[in-house]
């Protein structure tokens, strides 16, 4: 079997891994080709050009760059039909791959599109579906709701499990000796993650630094912890610099087997994120959390106009409760969230029963 993968972005990276291993003993002689990060480098692929390329969202961060993804299509296109795989395996980053499945399609070449990871039509832009029909043969669903707004618009669908369930988690004794070593004691913790994308941590690292600021202004001896995604590590690093709580950053390149970052989520009191499959992470660390997202002023006003659902946070949508606390776009203001971070700090029970939902409903 021949397989034409490609992933966009960390997250997507993990997910390309995970699938690489399990077809690998299903089928040992199976065959990748395609685009991809380390983890799915790790697994044997050889990616045809460097994934941070396509780890780019929303409209103002993409116009720059529009030409070179356009290039980029073309290219991984012409790469899959030229190839023949069996499969074209697209995982997430749906603007850049689902251009590719069209492309493959009309071109009448004979390859099955898969795609892992269903666009979010149940939050907005609905018609997505029935336009990714025109190009995907089935779908791989991470969230159990998922299925039938896929199978409404003519594709296969199945839900397959999210893989946060099967993520290796911290011991209370691996947390309570992070807290030793880094002379946290039994302060308060919060952990801070500002995102895996350059645009992300530009837009946000300000607010979350403010917000914090504020804690440690009620709580003076909270800590902060900042577990940094490998391809923004400097960019962090500068952009935390002047903050006045000044985090404790784990570096993914000391961290090479992610057991600091696991002990870190196993640790901290609460956590600050910014919105995305991180709050899964987190209810799988059993930590509770306040969710933090802002966007381009282009991209949040028609977003803000075509939103489907009163709640962008995982967490919150599988558990069908409001119990994460969250700061969307105007209401992204240091003041409101690093209220909203004493709350959660006061009540922490207050989300664990939703956040054992949700990896109940999930697969675990």
């Amino acid at each position: 079997m021949k397989l034409f993968v490609i992933a966009g972005e960390p997250s997507g990276d993990r997910l390309g891994r995970a699938v690489m291993a399990g077809l690998k003993q299903l089928d040992p002689g199976v065959s990748f080709d395609g685009i991809g990060g380390p983890r799915m480098t790790d697994e044997g692929l050889k990616s045809r050009f460097p994934m941070e390329e396509l780890s780019v969202m929303g409209i103002a961060e993409v116009l720059p760059r529009y030409r070179q993804l356009m290039r980029r299509i073309d290219e991984t296109a012409r790469a899959v039909i030229e190839t023949r795989p069996d499969i074209l395996l697209t995982i997430d980053s749906p603007d850049f791959c689902l251009r590719v499945a069209r492309r493959v399609k009309e071109a009448g070449a004979p390859v099955r599109c898969v795609h892992y990871v269903a666009p979010s039509v149940w939050a907005w832009r609905p018609g997505r579906a029935a336009k990714m029909a025109r190009s995907i043969d089935q779908v791989l669903a991470l969230l159990p709701f998922e299925p039938p707004y896929m199978e409404a618009a003519g594709m296969a669908c199945d839900f397959v499990g999210h893989p946060v369930v099967t993520d290796p988690q911290a011991t209370e004794k691996e947390a309570r000796a992070f807290r030793e070593r880094h002379g946290i004691g039994d302060a308060p913790l919060v952990l801070a993650l500002p995102g895996s994308r350059r645009g992300e941590v530009q837009r946000l690292s300000e607010t979350f630094g403010g917000a914090l600021a504020r804690v440690q202004a009620a709580l003076p001896e909270a800590r902060v912890v900042l577990p940094c995604a490998a391809p923004v590590v400097d960019l962090v690093r500068a952009e935390t610099r002047h903050w006045s709580a000044a985090p404790l950053l784990i570096d993914p390149g000391r961290d090479t087997d992610g057991a600091e970052k696991r002990a870190a989520f196993r640790a901290a009191d609460v956590a600050l994120a910014a919105s995305g499959t991180v709050s899964l992470e987190l209810a799988a660390a059993d930590t509770p959390m306040v969710i933090a997202y802002d966007m381009g002023w282009i991209s949040r006003q028609i977003i803000g106009r075509m939103l489907l659902t009163d709640t962008v946070t995982l967490v919150n949508l599988v558990s069908e409760t409001r119990s994460v606390p969250e700061f969307i776009g105007k209401h992204c203001q240091p003041e409101v969230i690093g209220r909203g971070l004493l709350r959660v700090l006061e009540r922490p029970e207050a989300q664990r029963a939703a956040l054992r939902e949700t990896m109940a409903r999930l697969g675990a």
